[in-house]
């Protein structure tokens, strides 16, 4: 009988349907039999005709055998292939009967035939010899596991496979993997074409034993992550509908796909080895007050070739900037920014307005570099672009008085640091010095006024495991306009609360993050003799 929807359903509008058991005898459908309408679907089954992309969420299909296999593993794996799957398709099963006739390497099980006509899902008999095994406890003996597409596209053995920690092979072309927009299936498992059986040992024997150990590793994460209950699967599935209703609240992919535990931080950037130069960069200029400072740093930085934009963030909120009549006339972009704190972390925003990949942060009082330094600092950059590339330098050492790291200015060799008071960097470390270094150190450096640049060091450097570059050997970097009790560095307290910082930050990293080197980039023709051409002929000495 039919029966009339419900004002709430509204064509299926802001409504989520979770179809776990999908594909029943006869027809084994793959889509829940309702009018969804405009209804959101997470469902076990979907192959790529009935799939909705970016709409629609794929679950694995459930097994109520899964979530009775313990995490235990055998001293060895004795099987190369194991096959356990009922009802493969007659084709397909004579491809893998040939296979297991010819080879010890596919362990090719079937139902146990048994004088009543019943099948005991707890067993499980081989193709060639009858011998029994018990199931599911066979799949942790297998280094793959094969899962094969028949009348029902899904399978539950799949969720079968993952529990007992098999590498699973999958032979279904058109199936849409469970979570397949946020878990990367090629981390945890090997797709096989359905013409390519035949191929199967082949293939398999291709793969090297670094790639099996990522794969198996990687599975037992993804699994427990989540698959391992009906719990986790369903606060994936509202996870992933969380961030197609707030995408700025989306995970990145590392955290979906990589285990810190196994692999360590990730490094996000994927950039080419030299990033092109025709972008340019945006300078991002923190200021407070310094108006007259501020005013001949934005002369000096427009005559910088690669210069896209000038961000002024203006995080004096007693004291509002200078009209725009009062601004230097300037050939680029200028935005000027108001906080409505004032915090240090304002410099490291991921404003919308910084368009290009690569950010110049600097104070308002550097006014002493040259477009000629600046050009070239972009171009270190742009050869390291992963890396905080800048100019004055600093060294974190070990002091065995006191047993704790120690802040060094000292003009030395080694750097570990690259202040941002001017610097370069992909503007994605400013994202993750707002979003993701822990919250602890950046509530640390807004209430105490410091340290945010040796903050961004150490997240550079924990998710890189790579030094700074220093550019060229300039080490003074004072405001001559500025009196001393006027800039921060004036204070009594301030070196000593540099080392604190340092020592804090290590222990909440859990490790000494930051890494020394011995380097400084330098044009090629720098200091030659007279009369070679200088591509960056206004480079300050020593």
């Amino acid at each position: 009988m039919a029966t009339k929807p419900s004002k709430s359903w509204n064509n299926g509008e802001n409504h989520l349907i979770f179809n776990m058991v999908a594909g029943v005898a006869p027809n084994y459908n793959t889509v829940i039999d309702l009018n969804i309408s405009k209804a959101i679907l997470a469902g076990a089954g979907f192959d790529t005709w009935t799939f909705r992309h970016g709409f629609d969420i794929s679950l694995p299909l459930f097994s109520p055998i899964a979530k009775r296999i313990n995490d235990s593993q055998p001293k060895q794996k004795n099987y190369m292939i194991i096959s356990t799957q009922l009802n493969i398709p007659d084709d397909y099963l004579a491809e893998l009967q040939s296979i297991a006739s010819s080879s010890n390497d596919l362990l090719l099980l079937d139902r146990c035939k048994t004088g009543t006509g019943k099948t005991d899902y707890t067993k499980r008999c081989e193709y060639t010899t009858g011998k029994v095994f018990d199931y599911p406890d066979v799949l942790k003996e297998g280094m793959f596991c094969l899962v094969v597409r028949s009348a029902r596209l899904a399978q539950p053995v799949l969720m079968d496979i993952l529990a007992s920690q098999c590498i699973p092979i999958i032979i279904a072309d058109t199936i849409v993997m469970p979570f397949n927009s946020h878990v990367d299936w090629n981390k945890i498992g090997l797709f096989l074409p359905e013409e390519n059986i035949k191929n199967l040992l082949k293939i398999v024997h291709s793969v090297s034993k670094e790639r099996r150990g990522e794969l198996y590793w990687q599975l037992r994460w993804i699994y427990d992550r989540h698959f391992s209950s009906m719990e986790k699967i369903t606060l994936t599935t509202l996870e992933i509908l969380n961030e197609k209703v707030f995408p700025l609240a989306a995970r990145m992919y590392e955290d979906w796909n990589m285990p810190e535990h196994l692999y360590g931080p990730v490094n996000p950037l994927f950039l080419p080895v030299t990033a092109p130069k025709s972008p340019g960069f945006t300078a991002v200029i923190l200021t407070y007050d310094r108006v007259e400072s501020l005013f001949t740093l934005v002369r000096k930085l427009v005559r910088t070739p690669s210069l896209a934009k000038i961000l002024v963030v203006w995080n004096n909120q007693k004291k509002q900037p200078p009209p725009s009549s009062e601004w230097p006339v300037v050939n680029k972009p200028l935005k000027v920014i108001q906080t409505k704190e004032n915090k240090l972390s304002n410099r490291f925003f991921p404003y919308d307005e910084i368009e290009t990949e690569c950010q110049l942060t600097i104070d308002d009082d550097i006014v002493m570099l040259t477009p000629d330094e600046l050009e070239f600092g972009f171009d270190v950059w742009r050869e390291f672009p992963d890396r905080i590339v800048g100019f004055p330098s600093r060294l974190h050492v070990w002091d065995n008085v006191t047993g704790s790291w120690k802040y060094h200015s000292e003009w030395t060799n080694q750097i570990s640091m690259v202040l941002t008071g001017a610097a370069f960097h992909h503007k994605i470390w400013s994202w993750y010095y707002t979003y993701k270094m822990p919250a602890e150190i950046r509530t640390w450096v807004d209430d105490n006024f410091n340290c945010e640049d040796i903050a961004m060091n150490f997240l550079v450097a924990n998710v890189t495991r790579k030094p700074p570059i220093k550019v060229t050997p300039r080490k003074k970097f004072k405001c001559p306009e500025c009196t001393n009790t006027e800039m921060l560095s004036a204070d009594a307290r301030h070196m000593s609360q540099r080392s604190a910082c340092i020592d804090r930050f290590s222990r909440i990293y859990g490790h000494m993050a930051l890494k020394t080197v011995e380097f400084r980039a330098d044009p090629l023709q720098y200091r030659e003799s007279a009369g070679v051409p200088h591509v960056y002929p206004d480079i300050g000495a020593l």
